[in-house]
């Protein structure tokens, strides 16, 4: 019941602005950021940012804020993102320091280093203001005016794929430079995926391995792979968050490290193509909250399960993953990269190394992506609902891919040694 209420309450929070956020509020920050004290906010509209359950740690709102100064008359378009203020204890986190520190620090050095080698790649937005006191609050200048916008009802097409990879690895090459030259930079980025979830205690994580099961368990045409999700029901998460701190605290001699986007999927990435001839042009990425030093492989293998589409799925991304690592060498020779470069091989080893994070993906994450993706439901409806959290792993979108992707699991020797 408590999570179907806090579920219930975010989304409440989520279509409504806090008393905070007002004409006052905007004012001020508008008047510091443009240096004109004398600065009036004449009309203020504010909406949600997002649809109904789309973020699930931060309210995101959509400003348009008129207002004088002593030039004249001027609009301005703003995303202003937010926390939820918990009604109960106040739970730990730090994603708003993460993602201020991603914003503020490392990313304009980012660009700084791609600019030095003739890179003109623009890897991020700038943030207009931030606070963590009283409020967490991050403000920054809306895309969508600029052209910008989610994917939600459609395929992803390759090129717009392509657009994102390349960032990626335009930003994953510059992190390898700064880790090894500027260590200090990104020793704070350090909180991933799986400091937000506690394997004892949330059902929706836990349970999610003994519905795959079921699932497997019910259709004679995968029945045959259920033996091998038998064996690491019970300690796969365990392995997987143990993995995690490894890294963090003992990082092997045999792994590229990066710092990670953290949460690279379609949501955090808005496409732009040009209005009159559709034509594809740029691809921004959004959301640092989880952004983490850990392996080269985690926002690569989290990209095949919440960004691509189910050709690419299929073939476990090679196309694209080959495309970003042609990039990721490229990068690191024209910024002058003096640590060892990547090799295709050991490359390719790591991220099959990393099978624990398929297996979660796949028999956690993807099913109510491609619930939420196919409008079936909504994400808010499927996370507290073990009835209808069920139903989605038998949809014929999940069931499909299931069905092509294990056999390439099998192929590539996942199930070996379990």
């Amino acid at each position: 019941m408590s999570d179907k209420i806090d579920a219930e309450q975010f989304i409440k929070e989520e279509l409504e602005p806090p008393s905070w956020l007002n004409s006052q509020f905007i004012g001020q920050i508008l008047s510091e950021h443009e240096e004109a004290s004398e600065l009036q906010v004449i009309d203020l509209k504010i909406r949600p940012a997002s649809f109904e359950g789309d973020h699930y740690a931060s309210l995101m709102f959509r400003t348009t804020v008129e207002y004088t100064t002593a030039k004249g008359k001027f609009s301005k378009h703003l995303i202003v993102k937010t926390e939820s203020e918990p009604k109960g204890p106040k739970k730990e986190s730090h994603m708003f320091e993460t993602e201020i520190g991603m914003y503020c620090h490392v990313l304009p050095e980012f660009e700084r280093i791609l600019r030095e080698a003739g890179d003109k790649t623009k890897l991020f937005v700038p943030c207009l203001y931030h606070s963590l006191e009283p409020h967490k609050v991050m403000i920054f200048e809306d895309l969508v005016p600029l052209g910008y916008s989610l994917i939600r009802t459609r395929p992803v097409e390759k090129v717009e794929l392509k657009t994102a990879f390349s960032k990626l690895a335009k930003w994953h090459a510059v992190s390898m430079k700064v880790i090894k030259e500027q260590p200090q930079l990104v020793e704070q980025f350090k909180y991933g995926l799986f400091d937000g979830i506690n394997i004892q205690t949330d059902s929706f994580i836990t349970s999610g391995i003994y519905k795959f099961i079921e699932m497997l368990d019910k259709l004679p045409k995968l029945k045959k792979y259920k033996p091998h999700f038998e064996k690491i029901k019970d300690s796969y998460l365990q392995r997987l968050k143990d993995e995690w701190l490894e890294h963090r605290e003992n990082r092997r001699l045999d792994t590229y490290y990066v710092l990670s986007h953290g949460d690279f999927h379609i949501r955090n990435i808005m496409f732009k193509n040009n209005r009159e001839t559709g034509v594809h042009e740029d691809a921004m990425l959004l959301d640092f909250q989880l952004s983490n030093v850990c392996p080269i492989s985690s926002d690569l293998i989290f990209s095949i399960y919440m960004l691509l589409e189910p050709e690419q799925r299929r073939e476990m991304g090679k196309d694209l993953i080959d495309y970003y690592f042609n990039v990721l060498l490229a990068t690191l020779r024209s910024i002058r990269y003096q640590g060892d470069m990547p090799i295709e091989s050991k490359f390719w080893e790591e991220i099959r190394r990393n099978k624990y994070f398929d297996f979660f993906l796949l028999s956690t994450f993807l099913p109510p992506i491609l619930a939420v993706k196919s409008k079936s439901y909504k994400m808010h409806e499927i996370v507290p609902n073990p009835e209808i959290c069920q139903k989605v792993y038998f949809m014929d979108t999940y069931v499909e891919d299931v069905t092509k992707l294990l056999p390439q699991f099998d192929k590539l020797g996942y199930f070996e040694g379990l």
